[in-house]
This record gives structure tokens, sequence and C-alpha cells, in this order.
């Protein structure tokens, strides 16, 4: 495991992961999913056949899906005081956010980007449409150092936050892969229910 995919996942374990989901007013707390703890050490792995060549490590500054409309910037997400996971500022400008501690994309191992699903008074969040993807959807990410790297959706699951499969989202993996998280199902109060997980691996051509 990489020191940047094995502190993202330690973070994960110990707090579970904060997603973007205020559906009230912008003043109201994130929501935050269960914690999860991994029972054992994650095993090492080889990549598959096929798998796209790594790029050299470069943060990401804006995120593409063409499928459901989305074209924004990215910002730099950490920690906050209380260790639990950043999530992006609520605003009219609403944009997502990349998990610093997570290997930047086109990486080995899994980029993790957080997005709101709503933004209070603002209206619908850069993610509110996050569950409409499918396999095979393209995403793209640029970088900083000027280069994008290119994706396919694999696979889109909505979870009950008490069930955030943290190993699943922050463990080991032998290739780039992508993490976008956003919340979902029913709202209860300024509460969602759900996380919506997609995951996403670097395509062969995957960098430009």
């Amino acid at each position: 495991m990489s020191p940047y995919s094995r502190r993202a996942f330690l973070a994960a374990a110990g707090i579970g992961l904060l997603a973007g989901c205020a559906g009230g007013d912008p003043a109201d707390r994130a929501d935050r999913a269960a914690s999860t703890t991994p029972s054992a050490p994650l095993p090492s792995v080889t990549p598959p056949a096929g798998a796209a060549r790594p790029l050299e490590r470069s943060a990401p500054v804006a995120l593409r899906i063409p499928a459901i409309g989305v074209d924004t910037p990215v910002v730099r997400l950490g920690l906050q005081a209380d260790g639990s996971v950043e999530v992006p500022a609520i605003t009219a400008d609403d944009r997502a956010g990349w998990y610093r501690y997570s290997p930047t994309p086109g990486q080995t191992g899994p980029a993790v980007l957080l997005g709101h699903v709503t933004v209070g008074k603002y209206g619908d969040g850069v993610f509110r449409r996050l569950d409409r993807l499918r396999p095979g959807d393209g995403i793209t990410a640029r970088l900083e150092n000027g280069t994008t790297a290119e994706f396919a959706v694999t696979a889109v699951r909505t979870v009950g936050k008490k069930e955030f499969p943290t190993t699943d989202v922050y463990g080991n993996v032998a290739r780039p892969e992508l993490r976008l998280i956003t919340c979902g199902g029913p709202l209860t109060g300024d509460e969602y229910r759900d996380n919506v997980i997609v995951f996403a691996v670097l395509t062969p051509a995957g960098e430009r």
C-alpha cells in the first residue's frame, strides 16, 4: 500500500467517512458515516493483466463527468480538528474536493473525491446526479501538471451510512482507481440516510 492510501485508510478506519450531504441550511453540519475498523492487514496485490500504466503524482484541479453534466474545479481536502474528513464549503459555487491523503488520480491506489448532493439554500450540489452513472461512463480528471487522467466507471453503489464499506473505498488496490462519494437515499430533516459511491478505473489510454 502506498503511504498515501495507507494514511487515507487508517484515517477512514478510525473515524468513518464524512461525505458532503448538507440538506438544510448551509450552517447545518455535514453528515458522518459510521466508522469501520479493518479486522486484518490488507494484503499486497499484483496489478491485473492489461491494467493502465500509473501516472506521476499530480493533484487534480478539475473534474468532468459528461454523462451527468459535471464540470467542476477541484479543491483540496484534509482532516478537521476533530479528526473527521473535511468536505467542500457549502456555497453557491459548489465544487468537488480531493481528499489529499489519498493517491492523486492516476496513481496506483484509490483516489478519493467528495462532493455535496445538495447545498442548502443554494440548491443542487455538484454530485446531485452521481447515482445516475453507469458502468462504462467516462470521468476525466485534469491534473496540476497539465495532463488529464481518463477513467471508466466500473460500479455505482448506494449503501447505508452505518454499512459504509471503508475497505472497498480506501483499501489497497494494485491499479489506479477512482472513488467519487456523496450522499443519497431518503432525506430526514437535514440528514441523508445513505452514501452513493462511484468506483472507476484508469483506462489504458488514461493519460493525455
